[in-house]
């Protein structure tokens, strides 16, 4: 029972291809039972034929012309079978019923090759919903569950097995693996993820079990938003296709048009018997239909789409994807896309008699107790350290902490704060942190001491300084020098920070122009300054400040993993994972559909050109024209599909 299975699948999943097969048996045995002397089985094997191979394009042609008033070249395609047809039954020459067979049959064969070329893309971009599992296995009062994804809840806590499917975005609570995240991310290595780390669904689970919580709605996910994306890019023609579109209608009614005064005048004009005249307009309907010239875009950009996909790169829909390679000028928001958005430590500083570690974890047992950023960075930096949580914790806005630690008051924050409680700061430290704020680095300082009843005040001393930092993404500096290789005319920052620490993150990355202190509104203008200067513009942001910029530059690029939702639905272009090295393989991705749909354009043209010409010489048939003409339509959508590999 598997194979009549199989066989039934594969019939309706390749409805032209088995009518392209039963066409060419039909075509065969009419031209044999032809040849035999046969005629009437002949002539009801060769009508068959036609009707298989073109029931099809007859019915697309038919349903554009009665529902749209407009002509196709399905339509022309079977004008010209009949027309030959007829021709051969009016001179009793048959073989020109052979003739009009074999041109049903070349289009048939070529509509089948071309829904193999578009299915193949298609398949690429429907293996991403492989990466959705249905259900997930939740803990329910302690007992697993599994219950389909649709109907989880926000804080549920999810397992995941080793071997398994992550079945949605979550947070790491409890265990350890590696994941593979190749399809989501592009990465080609498993990476490691533990507690308090985010994990995206459709990764696959390592040798670890994973405890996840739910924090976002399933339907949010990395790789639904994903999907979505890329069924909306399958349905948005770009306007080069669409152009193409538009063209082909009024062209085939120029055809029409030409074709009719080819059937008439060369009587008249070149003295051409009559039967010659009617063989070659036939031809000539065949010939200069612009079947080719339609391939040459679509199927090169939704190559391009599905090849994106597979290495971390959304386009939400084709006009993006050309217009990626034609950006000159590209603009950087700071923080969350230079650099990762998080703030660590990146350098401690002890005054004399103490070390690095008494620095930290003295500033950590006060900033355990807070809930600021720079405190959670200096706790997750010492927490490999042994220390006490701090008592009578008492934060003061603006300043800093304070607190009471083994019987010591300790005070941590900036330098104003810790002045007024030391006896002073030591120059050395006083220096360091100089250096530090000119790069762009917030400095912490660390004070402790004890009350000293002998005088009758507190002997607070300054026991170092601590260097936190906005870490710039390793991958920034070779982004930006690729960048440049791919001619980039300019390559700017945005940033609402201030123009101290924009400098510092631009120095690093290799960036010259800075723009700091900037609002929304002042990114926006930015962008339309270059687009005044460059035309084509990209802007690459993460936050809600960068919105306004991502729709109106050219390119709108948004990090997928820390992106605002915002910066996602306004953006053309969503980075997974938030792989800045992407921006340059999409930029390469763009340039070469552009050059494949301008090397399929002028193949299309070169054709029907020489077709036109050989047919008026009459240097050519009905079958030569139309393996001429649907030859160069295969050969542009296969060409298209040059974009799917790496």
């Amino acid at each position: 029972m598997i194979y009549p299975q199989r066989f039934q699948q594969f019939t309706q999943e390749h409805t032209d291809t088995v009518a392209a097969i039963l066409c060419a048996f039909l075509l065969f045995l009419g031209w044999l039972a032809l040849h035999l002397g046969w005629l009437g089985f002949a002539l009801l094997l060769l009508p068959a034929a036609y009707v298989i191979g073109g029931y099809e394009s007859a019915r697309e042609g038919l349903t554009t012309l009665l529902k749209e008033k407009e002509l196709d070249v399905d339509l022309l395609m079977i004008v010209a079978a009949v027309g030959a047809a007829s021709l051969g039954l009016w001179k009793q020459e048959y073989n020109l019923i052979i003739d009009g067979a074999i041109l049903i049959l070349i289009f048939a064969i070529s509509g089948a090759l071309e829904g193999y070329a578009m299915r193949r893309t298609e398949r690429s971009i429907r293996s991403l919903m492989n990466l959705t599992a249905d259900t997930a296995r939740v803990l329910r009062e302690g007992k697993e569950e599994m219950i389909p994804i649709s109907h989880l809840q926000m804080g549920d806590e999810i397992v995941v097995k080793p071997g398994e499917l992550i079945p949605t975005d979550g947070i790491i609570v409890a265990g350890y693996s590696t994941l593979n995240q190749a399809a989501i991310t592009g990465e080609s290595l498993p990476v490691e993820k533990t507690v308090g780390e985010e994990v995206f669904a459709g990764s696959l689970n390592g040798y670890g079990a994973l405890t996840l919580k739910l924090h976002k709605p399933a339907e949010s996910s990395l790789i639904q938003r994903v999907i979505k994306l890329v069924e909306q890019a399958q349905t948005e023609a770009p306007p080069s296709q669409e152009f193409i579109e538009k063209f082909e209608r009024g062209y085939a009614k120029v055809i029409v048009i030409a074709g009719i005064l080819f059937a008439i005048l060369p009587p008249f004009v070149w003295g051409w018997d009559w039967e010659t005249t009617i063989y070659r307009a036939l031809t000539f309907l065949v010939v200069a239909s612009p079947c080719a010239l339609m391939a040459a875009i679509m199927p090169t950009l939704l190559s391009g789409i599905a090849n994106g996909a597979k290495q971390g790169i959304l386009f939400k829909n084709g006009a993006q994807l050309e217009m990626i390679g034609k950006v000159r000028a590209i603009a950087f928001d700071k923080t969350g896309t230079l650099t990762t958005g998080q703030v660590k430590v990146s350098q401690v500083m002890a005054a004399d008699s103490w070390t690095e570690n008494d620095v930290l974890t003295v500033a950590a047992a006060v900033e355990s107790n807070s809930e600021h950023p720079i405190g959670q960075a200096i706790v997750q930096a010492a927490a490999d350290l042994q220390w006490t949580r701090a008592v009578e914790v008492q934060a003061i806005p603006g300043q800093g902490i304070m607190g009471i630690v083994k019987a010591e008051k300790v005070f941590v924050g900036n330098a104003a704060f810790i002045q007024a409680n030391v006896n002073h700061l030591p120059t050395q430290l006083q220096k360091t942190a100089q250096t530090w704020e000119e790069a762009g680095k917030t400095v912490v300082w660390v004070a402790q001491g004890r009350w000293e009843e002998a005088v009758n005040q507190p002997t607070i001393n300054c026991i170092g300084i601590i260097a936190i930092a906005d870490e710039v993404r390793e991958e920034a500096t070779a982004t930006i020098q690729r960048l440049r290789k791919l001619g980039m005319a300019e390559i700017v920052m945005l940033t609402g920070d201030n123009h101290r620490t924009a400098q510092s993150v631009a120095k690093a990355v290799g960036i010259d122009q800075v723009y700091a202190q900037l609002l929304p509104e002042d990114k926006l203008e930015v962008i339309r300054t270059l687009q005044q200067k460059y035309q084509t513009v990209a802007m690459v942001g993460d936050g809600i400040n960068d919105a306004p910029a991502l729709a109106q530059a050219s390119v709108g690029i948004a990090m997928g993993g820390a992106g605002s939702d915002v910066a996602l639905e306004t953006a053309d272009i969503v980075l997974m994972a938030d792989k800045l090295e992407k921006i340059s393989v999409a930029i390469e991705l763009g340039k070469r559909s552009h050059t494949i749909v301008k090397q399929n354009i002028a193949i299309a043209l070169t054709f029907i050109v020489l077709l036109l010409i050989n047919n008026f010489l009459g240097n050519i048939n009905l079958p030569i024209g139309v393996i001429g003409h649907e030859g160069s339509t295969v050969l542009v959508t296969l060409s298209g599909l040059r974009l799917l590999k790496r």
